[in-house]
């Protein structure tokens, strides 16, 4: 055993420092040229690990399994997410792994982590593969992974059987009843599942660029908001319903009872028949004056009220 962990320590010792995730191709060529570790060396860190919380170990055994990251992250690129956030979080998964790892369970490293660099890009895919999410049950997640490749097959499938390429994306019935009975979902969720996939995203307030045309961005929210709720409407809103109500009783009130009497008359009586109040005659009439005289004593009324009613 000393031999092949002298070995071991040597290749370590020329291995390649791994860049960051930033430089993709080089992380990668790095991560390739990691020594691989040998049944008994794996045993061997692993133990060390449990048993010691021997951080070098468990970087070993980390650092000689990235490639093992980048070859399942590499599985899932058609969702459209960064190869290099797919190894990411795989790596975290790998992390995980390693801490949960018991050598004397008789299983290789590779089987354990392979579940949960899968279980961590998983469940990334699902957060950010679209902005409502898509999967939150058991089956859905299933469908959701399976889906993609069980359309490609059918697509094989098609191609062989008309004797070159096809382009048909959708499912037909008959292969929606397959996935749904392979899989173990409901019909409707396959085809949901599948509309969901061919749809996109779509920015809510898209950034405002000038086309040829001179015409803004358009996007959802110029025609989804409610500008009733919007904050400053809410609060004019409320002010026209104060001014409209307690405010004009209390400017009313600040008036001779003359002047008071006209603008009610004018502007707030109506008659059962839908008429309004008292004319300009009538209320001339009334009080022994023209109907010119009315009228001036209701505009310095209306005057008055605007002045009261307006923000101290």
């Amino acid at each position: 055993m000393s031999g092949a962990l002298t070995l071991a320590n040597r290749n370590w010792a020329v291995a390649p420092v791994m860049p960051s995730l930033g430089n993709l191709d080089a992380y990668i060529s790095a991560a390739n040229r990691m020594p691989l570790l040998t049944l008994e060396e794996e045993q061997h860190y692993a133990k060390q690990w449990r048993d010691a919380q021997n951080m070098d170990a468990a970087g070993r055994l980390v650092m000689s399994h990235l490639r093992l990251v980048i070859a399942t992250a590499r599985q899932y690129l058609g969702y459209g997410l960064p190869h290099a956030d797919l190894i990411q979080e795989g790596n975290v998964g790998l992390m995980k792994a390693v801490k949960r790892f018991d050598p004397d369970q008789g299983v290789r490293l590779v089987s354990y982590a392979l579940h949960w660099i899968k279980a961590e890009i998983h469940e990334y895919i699902l957060k950010n593969f679209r902005l409502v999410k898509v999967a939150t049950t058991k089956a859905q997640r299933k469908l959701f992974f399976n889906l993609r490749s069980m359309k490609q097959g059918f697509k094989h499938d098609a191609a062989e059987a008309e004797g070159g390429m096809t382009h048909r994306d959708a499912l037909n019935s008959k292969e929606i009843d397959t996935v749904a009975r392979t899989l173990n979902v409901k019909r409707e969720e396959v085809i949901e599942m599948e509309a969901r996939f061919a749809g996109g995203d779509v920015l809510l307030d898209p950034t405002p660029t000038e086309g040829e045309d001179g015409d803004q961005a358009f996007g959802p929210i110029a025609y989804l908001s409610d500008s009733s709720m919007e904050p400053t409407a809410q609060l004019e809103a409320r002010e026209r319903d104060h001014l409209a109500g307690d405010g004009v009783l209390s400017a009313l009130e600040q008036l001779d009872p003359r002047s008071r009497r006209i603008i009610e008359e004018r502007w707030l009586k109506v008659n059962d028949n839908g008429s309004g109040g008292l004319t300009l005659h009538d209320l001339a009439a009334e009080y022994g004056v023209s109907a010119e005289r009315i009228r001036q004593i209701e505009v310095a009324a209306m005057k008055k009220m605007k002045k009261l009613l307006l923000p101290q």
